[in-house]
């Protein structure tokens, strides 16, 4: 084994030394990563320079599968979903939101655990809310107001409030018409981040519309042939009612992966996939805090669906994050890229991000009968499931939302979500330093058990 590891390196330092420029060359890039994998699984040293050049030079990252990783992994908790969303309320509660706003703010993020969504839920609790209320560039008890009001459309004004009550109050207005007129459209300005997009869809499809909503976020995708980020992850979401349990949502970031997704990555100390991340010399990224660091600094940028370059129509996804990004902010003529980076670059000083979000609902029963309708979607949704599996496969075909059910019902079953090591000391942070909460809150669960 040490003979075979000794060759292994030295011939990763000759692919480094015969190859100037080689981690611009893609069969160089893949040779080096075939050969550092091999070589990682005889050694236990991860401090050798080697790892560090493959994962700054050559984007090739090994996942470390230490004592310590499994060890966090076991200090997993399970936290009832109710007692997790009082304490989401009670945290924007003391942050000065009315009962009802953070009601309806700690009901978006749990739904996103209660989902399976982990990037989305909990998760952004301190880090997105919180954070960016103590840092002055969100505020928690902003008005809502209506710019300009048609029979079937809508322009609000969201004041940097919390988009997390901001979007379902517009997703509301565009349904109240579209029951009434057939279809409502709603527009909205000056907006932060408003949670999971299917979100919205959902409410659409409980009131038997068809729903629609998108929303432009800060720059992370860079176009189709560059390595500059222009666009936001910008979701693309629809959801159609169906006669299964749960409707169709679909709810999907145009680039390959979302920014979210990698700072999970980053809680679980585990690479970024490969493809998914470019940075400034054009180089696939897998180091997953560099590139949380490099993102912030504008050094690297997400893919679009489809990858960099057209050699898997990266240029689709492309296509469709700037449709997001279109509808986010020209009817609201609302800023996008760097006017929404959420940093002053000269300064490093936090800014506002004011974002657009974008909602539509179609009643159905305008067009057709619901039940017609719901049967009709739920007849090919089954011929897709049932259709001839890949003996390669997993055994089962998904449709969309059908996932997110399963996660909903597993997590149910066990009662409740998995709550990290990482996460449990955010929520001691924030008991420990918003008034009110230490008497409600005195001791977690898994205080005891937490890493310090």
């Amino acid at each position: 084994m040490k003979d075979a590891s000794c060759l292994l390196r030295n011939e990763l330092l000759n692919i480094i030394k015969h190859n100037p420029g080689g981690h611009l060359d893609a069969e160089v890039r893949a040779d080096f990563s075939t050969k550092l994998q091999a070589y990682a699984k005889t050694t236990q040293d991860r401090s050798d320079v080697i790892f560090a050049i493959g994962s700054s030079i050559y984007g090739t990252s090994v996942k470390s599968e230490n004592k310590k990783s499994n060890e966090d992994k076991s200090k997993d908790v399970i936290i009832d979903f109710d007692y997790m969303k009082q304490f989401m309320k009670d945290v924007f509660i003391s942050y000065g939101c009315t009962e009802e706003r953070a009601d309806k703010c700690s009901e978006v993020l749990i739904e996103a655990d209660k989902r399976g969504i982990d990037s989305h839920g909990l998760g952004r609790l301190k880090p997105i809310y919180c954070d960016r209320i103590d840092k002055g560039i969100l505020w928690a008890d902003r008005p809502i107001n209506i710019l300009k009001e048609t029979e079937t459309t809508a322009l609000v004004d969201g004041n940097l409030g919390l988009g997390l009550y901001i979007g379902p109050k517009c997703m509301e207005m565009a349904i109240s018409k579209a029951k009434k007129y057939g279809l409502g459209f709603v527009a909205c300005q000056n907006s932060t981040h408003y949670g999971i997009a299917g979100y919205y869809a959902t409410m659409a499809t409980k009131a038997g519309c068809i729903g629609f909503s998108g929303t432009n976020a800060r720059p992370s995708i860079a176009p189709t042939f560059g390595v500059e980020p222009m666009l936001g992850t910008n979701p693309l979401c629809f959801g159609i009612p169906s006669d299964d349990s749960f409707p169709f949502v679909i709810d999907c970031a145009t680039s390959v992966n979302q920014r979210g997704k990698i700072e999970r990555y980053s809680r679980e100390g585990i690479a970024t996939p490969q493809g998914v991340v470019i940075d400034n010399n054009g180089i696939e990224r897998t180091d997953t805090d560099g590139i949380l660091r490099d993102m912030v600094a504008g050094k690297c940028a997400l893919t679009p669906v489809g990858g960099a370059g057209d050699k898997m129509a990266g240029y689709k996804g492309y296509g469709w994050a700037t449709v997001v990004e279109l509808l986010s902010i020209a009817f609201q003529s609302g800023p996008s890229g760097e006017d929404v980076c959420g940093v002053d670059r000269a300064t490093g000083k936090a800014k506002p991000m004011p974002l657009g979000h974008f909602f539509l609902a179609i009643d159905i029963e305008h067009i057709c009968p619901l039940e017609t309708f719901k049967k009709n979607t739920s007849a090919l949704l089954q011929s897709l499931r049932n259709s001839k599996k890949s003996p390669n496969g997993p055994g089962r075909i998904w449709t969309a939302g059908e996932l997110e059910n399963d996660a909903r019902v597993k997590r149910t079953k066990q009662g409740g979500m998995k709550v990290p090591p990482s996460l449990q000391k955010n929520m001691i942070e924030l008991r420990d330093a918003r008034p009110g909460l230490k008497s409600t809150y005195k001791t977690f669960s898994f205080e005891n058990k937490v890493v310090s």
